[in-house]
């Protein structure tokens, strides 16, 4: 088989996992895609070992090791990540990344979201005054 086959198959699955990670909005979602780029790299790990034991006297095998390293990773980022997607979902009660982002700067989604803020501080400045 050419190493043509599996670089393209490779490119195609980290495409797709990228495209995963830049247009979803679930957490999950993302974390799946990040999976699926790990995995297009563990491919091209795979194919060029094995194009590269070929020309070589006594294979090593180097990239089949680095593929095993790679999924151990990715077992244990797949693992804490969906634990601490589960964390954030049971105390904010969702997994949408917009929102959380929205929380952790302190913007709201009301149109009048910053008037309730600044008539309290108009409330303070007159009670200071």
């Amino acid at each position: 088989m050419h190493l043509a086959y599996p670089a393209v198959l490779s490119a195609l699955l980290f495409c797709t996992g990228l495209y995963g990670v830049l247009a979803r909005r679930n957490a999950i979602l993302v974390l799946m895609s990040v999976e699926l780029m790990l995995n297009a790299v563990n491919l091209n790990l795979v194919a060029f070992d094995v194009w590269l034991s070929k020309a070589a006297a006594e294979p090593l095998h180097s990239g089949q090791a680095l593929t095993l390293f790679t999924i151990a990773i990715a077992a244990a980022e797949i693992g804490i990540g969906l634990a601490i997607v589960l964390a954030v979902y049971r105390n904010r009660g969702t997994s949408d990344i917009d929102r959380l982002r929205d929380a952790a700067e302190g913007r709201d989604d009301g149109p009048d979201s910053d008037a309730p803020a600044t008539a309290q501080a108009a409330e303070k400045a007159e009670a200071t005054a």
